[in-house]
């Protein structure tokens, strides 16, 4: 039985569907015909024995995923579409479901088999045109969620502490703060139970009267609804975020790239993190999260590539927003070779920023200058970051590079420098440097601009899908779901065309590993006098303001 299939032309039609746009729709119902995306649709349906004939749930699939590729995929613009436009009348076979059939199929049935469904359509996208998944590249985005921007609430921990205190100060006035903690947040279960026993306490030993007793009564009863408040807010913001939006608890206060209010970045919106993997030109997976940056959301969203896939990629391209030890470590401890840039990439390749030192096999330092630096311990001097060790340079005197090593040093006139190394770090670092300026690191780094920059790009304003339309966290991952699985499906149907071309770029033969430009110590010396101005300049500033306030 085939289950994504037409019935033919229906009788009045008052245009007949073109030959080639035929082949397309009917190319794209093959596609999720072999890739058996239906046996998951049949988890969720009967064959029907009673009552008015149902629509058929695979022809609603094809119809609502056709809608997010050629760019309607609202409920609304799903109803219409399958009213009037051809294609989906075609696909449909004549029936027109409403806005409200269409959303129960997708919180029904789509949603909770999201990840599952993208990747069993992605899989054999990928069989139909020869890919694999070998290389891939990550990129990130902010993606405005529904809320108003006006309507958020700050986590408040500081009021919290500050009410904590009061609380502590009223219980001990009174006597009843024998099992207070003495630091942190006064529970408002302790609180309540105080109020409960305040009958039997015997308060004749205190010196207030019974107007002030009751005065304080009232303000531990307000204490104790603040409290409630506070509680409230925090579990709902979690430990790991300091916001959330009235009108949707999962969006996050972001500051996005366009800013339609007062400039770039200047205002907090209700917006969630999408993290999007693209090999080949399509996007093979997803994540969406509440993170501020993209640092902690590399490992999370290649977890999820595994779960789709059941392995991982042999090669990951990502800018310097992934290059952390822990996505080094990630990849090492994966089997992939990890093509991540670090935060001081592009300084280093320009030779603006070169590094001030190298680490050595021997885990000693080499600095800018040539000289050699050993670990020490310095007396009453601990390293600022965990697993760092402190690295002594002797004899700077004559220095060419030393204005630029010293330039952010309050004293810069003492003969030894000294380096706070994360040895690990620096181990890593340096091996993603010497991959990255290899000819397969060059191909990836051309590669991955050309691949996954542009998909936010297509979704944002090609599909002018700029604010998301539903709000929680399970549907929105649902909604990018379908709308990424409708880019792969546009894709699709240029290959079906006979328009998908690898326009992805090859080294050409004989090219060489690239090097780092070779820092001129006079350049950099005139660049750090610049800053060392600039820092002058603006202590001056804040002083005048100060003094004539």
């Amino acid at each position: 039985m085939k289950h994504f299939s037409t019935k033919g032309d229906l009788l009045f039609y008052s245009l007949p569907l073109p030959v080639k746009e035929r082949q397309k729709i009917d190319g794209f119902l093959d596609l999720l015909e072999r890739s058996g995306v239906w046996k998951i649709i049949d988890q969720y349906y009967e064959p029907q024995i009673f009552g008015r004939p149902q629509y058929v749930p695979y022809d609603m699939f094809a119809a609502i995923i056709l809608a997010f590729a050629i760019g309607t995929p609202t409920l609304r613009e799903i109803e219409s579409s399958c009213t009037f436009d051809i294609r989906f009348l075609y696909i449909m076979n004549g029936k027109i479901p409403s806005y409200a059939t269409v959303s129960r199929f997708i919180n029904e049935v789509i949603k909770p088999n999201s990840e599952e469904i993208f990747s069993t359509v992605v899989s054999q996208i990928f069989e139909d045109c020869g890919l694999n998944m070998d290389t891939c590249f990550i990129d990130g985005t902010k993606q405005e969620a529904r809320p108003n921007k006006n309507k958020f609430v700050w986590k408040p921990t500081t009021f919290h502490e500050g009410l904590s205190e009061k609380v502590r100060n009223l219980l001990a006035i009174l006597g009843l703060d024998s099992d207070v903690p003495e630091k942190g947040f006064v529970p408002s279960s302790l609180i309540k139970e105080k109020l409960n026993t305040w009958p039997s306490v015997d308060f004749s030993k205190i010196d207030k009267t019974p107007k002030a007793l009751e005065e304080m009564k009232e303000n531990l009863v307000s204490y104790l609804l603040k409290t409630i408040e506070y509680e409230e807010k925090e579990a709902i913001c979690g430990p790991d975020r300091n916001s959330y939006y009235k009108t949707d608890h999962d969006a996050t206060a972001m500051c996005l790239k366009k800013d339609y209010y007062s400039g770039l970045g200047s205002n907090m919106h209700a917006s969630y993190s999408i993290q999007a993997v693209v090999s080949s030109g399509f996007i093979v997976s997803f994540l969406v999260s509440q993170d501020r940056t993209d640092l902690y959301t590399f490992t999370r969203t290649f977890d999820v590539f595994h779960s789709m896939y059941n392995k991982y990629p042999k090669r990951i391209g990502a800018d310097a927003g992934y290059g952390y030890t822990v996505n080094y470590k990630y990849c090492e401890d994966h089997g992939i070779e990890g093509y991540l840039k670090y935060r001081d990439w592009e300084g280093e390749c320009n030779g603006r920023r070169p590094p001030l030192y190298e680490l050595n096999e021997d885990e000693t330092i080499t600095c800018l200058g040539g000289r050699t630096g050993v670990p020490v311990k310095i007396n009453g001097r601990h390293p600022r970051k965990q697993g760092s060790v402190f690295y002594l340079i002797s004899e700077c005197d004559g220095c060419p590079f030393a204005t630029h090593c010293r330039r952010f040093m309050k004293e810069n006139d003492e003969e030894d420098r000294v380096f706070e190394v994360q040895i690990e770090f620096q181990k890593y670092k340096q091996k993603a440097r010497d991959l990255l300026l290899s000819v397969p690191g060059i191909e990836m780094r051309v590669n991955r601009s050309c691949q996954v920059e542009g998909v936010f790009g297509i979704m944002k304003y090609n599909m002018a899908y700029s604010r998301a339309r539903r709000t929680k966290m399970d549907r929105v991952s649902n909604e990018i779901m379908l709308h990424f699985l409708g880019i792969d499906i546009r894709k699709y149907m240029r290959f079906l065309d006979g328009n998908l071309k690898s326009t992805f770029w090859v080294a050409p033969a004989g090219i060489s590993p690239e090097k780092f430009k070779k820092p001129s110590a006079k350049r950099l010396a005139n660049s750090a006098n610049k800053t060392k101005q600039k820092q002058a300049n603006e202590i001056a500033r804040d002083s005048y303001k100060h003094k004539h306030r």
